[in-house]
C-alpha cells in the first residue's frame, strides 16, 4: 500500500472511530433513559440496568456503523480538498479511481467489523437478553415491590401495598384476582410477606380480608382471615427461557436445515430468509456508505467555498438507498425466494458510486458528446 494510501486510511479510521463514539453515545443516552424508567420502576437495581444495556449496545452498534463509515468519508474527503490535498494529488495524475483505493480498502475494514457483529456477537448478546428478560418476568418479588402504585403482573390482575418496609414487610395491601370468569376475589391485608418456596412464590397476608363476589348471582361473599397463603407464582407468564429465536442464533447455526430452524423457531422460511441474507447486505452496504460520500464530493472538485452542496446530496443519496431495504423486508418475509432484494439496495449503490466515479474521471464527455453530434 502506498504511502498516501496509508495516510487517507489512518485518517479515515480515526474519524470513523470519532463519529462511531460520538453516533453510540447519542443513541445509547436516549435507549438508556427509557430502559432506566422501565427497569428502575420495576424494582430492578442499578447492576440489572447496566447490564441490560450493555447486551442492547452491540444490536446499537450495527445501526451506527454505517452512518459512522459515511460521516467519516466526508469529513477526511471534504478536509483534503479544501486543504488542496487531493487537488495536488490529481493534478500528477491520480485520478478519482486511483483516490478511491484508500476508501474501498476503509470501507472493507468497516465491513468487516459489521460482519462480526451481525453474524456473532449480535446474536449472542440477544440470545443472552432474552434469557434474562424471561428471568425478570418471572421475578415476582421484584416485580411487586412498588409501594403506592397499583400494578398489574398479567391480566385480570391487580396489586397494590402502600408502604414497603425496610424490612421488607407490605403494609396495607390490595390484591383483585379476576381470572376467573364465574367470580371476582378481592383480597385486603394489614401487612403480608412475600416468601420464596423453591420455584414458587407465596404471598402470605396476614389480618385481612378476602370478597368473593359471583359473576351470575351477584352474590357476595365475605371471609376475615389471621394469616392467608396465596401462591402468586402462576401472576408471571411462563415464558420458556429455552425458546429459541432466528435472531437469536449465529450465521453458521442458519447454514442448517431451514426446516428444523423453522420447527424449532416457529418463524416462517420468508422470516429466516430476511434474518439470514440481512446479515451478508448490512456489512456490504458499509463500504457503499462511504464509497457514496467520497464520490460524490468528487464531483464538486476544487472550490473556495467548499463543497457543502455535494455533501448535502451524499447525504441525501445515503437517506434515499438505505430507505429502500425498509420496504424491501416485508416483501422477502413473504416468499422467501425474493431473497435477492435485500441486495438490491447494495447494487443501485453500487451503480451510483459507479456512475459518479467514472463522471469525474470524465468530467467533459457531455461536451464531447454534443460536439460529435453537431459534427454530424
Amino acid at each position: 500500500m502506498a504511502k498516501f494510501d496509508r495516510y487517507m486510511l489512518s485518517q479515515l479510521l480515526v474519524l470513523f472511530g470519532f463519529f462511531a463514539l460520538v453516533l453510540v453515545a447519542l443513541f445509547w443516552i436516549n435507549r438508556a433513559v427509557i430502559l432506566f424508567d422501565r427497569l428502575i420502576g420495576d424494582g430492578q437495581s442499578a447492576l440489572v440496568f447496566l447490564e441490560f444495556t450493555s447486551l442492547g449496545l452491540p444490536k446499537l452498534i450495527t445501526t451506527v456503523l454505517p452512518i459512522a463509515a459515511f460521516a467519516g468519508a466526508v469529513y477526511v474527503t471534504n478536509r483534503m480538498m479544501s486543504e488542496s490535498e487531493l487537488t495536488v494529488l490529481q493534478s500528477t495524475g491520480s485520478g478519482p479511481w486511483r483516490l478511491a483505493r484508500p476508501v474501498f480498502v476503509y470501507g472493507i475494514c468497516v465491513a468487516v467489523m459489521m460482519s462480526i457483529l451481525t453474524h456473532f456477537l449480535v446474536p449472542l448478546a440477544q440470545s443472552q437478553l432474552s434469557f434474562r428478560e424471561n428471568e425478570i418476568s418471572q421475578n415476582v418479588t421484584a416485580r411487586l415491590l412498588t409501594e403506592g402504585t397499583f400494578l398489574h403482573p398479567t391480566d385480570n390482575v391487580t396489586f397494590y401495598t402502600r408502604l414497603i418496609d425496610a424490612d421488607g414487610v407490605l403494609r396495607d395491601v390490595f390484591l383483585s384476582d379476576r381470572r376467573d370468569e364465574t367470580q371476582g376475589v378481592i383480597y385486603t391485608a394489614a401487612e403480608a410477606y412475600l416468601v420464596q418456596n423453591g420455584d414458587g412464590t407465596t404471598l402470605i397476608m396476614v389480618d385481612g380480608l378476602a370478597q368473593r363476589l359471583g359473576v351470575k348471582d351477584k352474590r357476595l361473599s365475605t371471609a376475615k382471615f389471621r394469616d392467608f397463603s396465596f401462591d402468586i407464582s402462576t401472576l408471571v407468564n411462563k415464558n420458556s427461557s429455552g425458546a429459541q429465536s432466528v435472531r437469536t442464533m449465529t450465521t453458521p447455526a442458519l447454514f442448517s436445515d431451514w426446516s428444523r430452524i423453522k420447527a424449532n423457531t416457529g418463524e416462517t422460511r420468508g422470516a429466516i430468509a430476511e434474518e439470514f441474507h440481512s446479515r451478508f447486505a448490512q456489512p456490504v452496504f458499509c463500504i457503499i456508505a462511504a464509497m457514496i460520500g467520497f464520490s460524490t464530493l468528487m464531483l464538486g472538485g476544487y472550490s473556495r467555498f467548499g463543497v457543502w452542496r455535494e455533501v448535502v446530496i451524499s447525504f441525501g443519496l445515503l437517506i434515499a438507498v438505505d430507505g429502500i431495504r425498509a420496504g424491501l423486508v416485508d416483501p422477502v418475509r413473504d416468499d422467501a425466494a425474493a431473497w435477492p432484494l435485500m441486495y438490491l439496495p447494495t447494487a443501485i449503490g453500487s451503480a451510483l458510486v459507479l456512475a459518479m466515479l467514472w463522471h469525474a474521471s470524465n468530467p467533459n464527455w457531455m461536451r464531447r458528446l454534443r460536439k460529435k453530434g453537431a459534427a454530424v
